[in-house]
C-alpha cells in the first residue's frame, strides 16, 4: 500500500523537528552541507520558505537582483536571526498546515524535508534512514524537474545519472539504463541533488563512469 504524499511528509518533518530539538547551541551553529548555510539556517529555510507570500517573495526576489537562488540563500540567513525557538515554532505550525512553497508540488515539501534532513545531520555525524516510499518521489521529482527550474534543486539530476543504472542497496528503488552503480539511498539522494558524494560510496560496473562526474 502506498503511502500518501502528504502522510510522508509529515513523518519527515517530524523526524527534522526530532533532530533539531536534539542538538546543542554548538550544533545549531555549525556548517551544513549547502555552501554558506549554517545548520540554523537549513532550518529557517524550511521553517518560513512555505509560507512565504507572492507579495514579500517578489519584494526578496527584487533585493536579489531577480536571482531565485539568490534570494534562498540570503532569506535563510536573513530569518535565522530570528532565533531557534521561533524556528522550531513556525516548523511545528508547518508540520500540522500541511504548508509548502507557493506554487509547488506536494512532493517539493517532501524533497526539502528530506534533503536539508541530510544537509543537516551528515555534518554532524547522525543519520535517519530513507525509506523506499521517500526515495521514489523525492528522486523521481528531481529527475523530472526541467531547465532553469533544476537549479533551485541541485542541477541537472538526469545528466548527471545518464548512461549508467543507478541501484539503491538498501532500499528497493532503482532508476536508468546501463552499467550498474549501487549506493545507499542516503547517498542517492545527496548525488541527485547535487551534494557531495565520495567514489567510496559507489559501487559497481558503472561506479568509475559516475565517479567522474562528481
Amino acid at each position: 500500500m502506498t503511502t500518501p504524499l502528504t502522510d510522508l511528509v509529515r513523518r519527515e518533518r517530524r523526524g527534522f523537528l526530532d533532530t533539531l530539538g536534539s542538538l546543542s547551541t554548538e550544533q545549531w551553529d555549525e556548517q551544513s552541507l549547502c555552501s554558506g548555510w549554517r545548520v540554523i539556517d537549513v532550518a529557517a529555510h524550511l521553517a518560513w520558505a512555505p509560507v512565504l507570500g507572492p507579495a514579500a517573495g517578489a519584494v526578496a526576489m527584487l533585493r536579489n537582483r531577480l536571482s531565485v537562488n539568490r534570494m534562498i540563500a540570503a532569506t535563510a540567513v536573513g530569518w535565522s536571526e530570528r532565533g531557534r525557538t521561533r524556528i522550531m515554532d513556525q516548523l511545528e505550525r508547518n508540520l500540522e498546515s500541511g504548508a509548502k512553497p507557493i506554487g509547488m508540488p506536494t512532493v517539493a515539501a517532501l524533497a526539502d524535508a528530506v534533503v536539508h534532513g541530510i544537509d543537516v545531520r551528515r555534518p554532524l555525524g547522525l543519520t535517519h534512514p530513507i525509506p523506499a516510499d521517500a526515495l521514489g518521489p523525492v528522486g523521481e521529482f528531481v529527475l523530472q524537474t526541467p531547465w532553469p527550474l533544476n537549479g533551485v534543486v541541485g542541477g541537472n539530476a538526469a545528466r548527471r545519472i545518464e548512461g549508467v543504472r543507478l541501484v539503491a542497496r538498501d532500499v528497493e528503488w532503482s532508476r536508468g539504463e546501463g552499467p550498474e552503480v549501487t549506493a545507499s539511498a542516503e547517498a542517492i539522494a545527496r548525488l541527485l541533488y547535487g551534494r557531495p558524494v565520495t567514489p567510496d560510496e559507489l559501487a559497481g560496473p558503472g561506479a568509475k563512469v559516475l565517479g567522474f562526474r562528481l
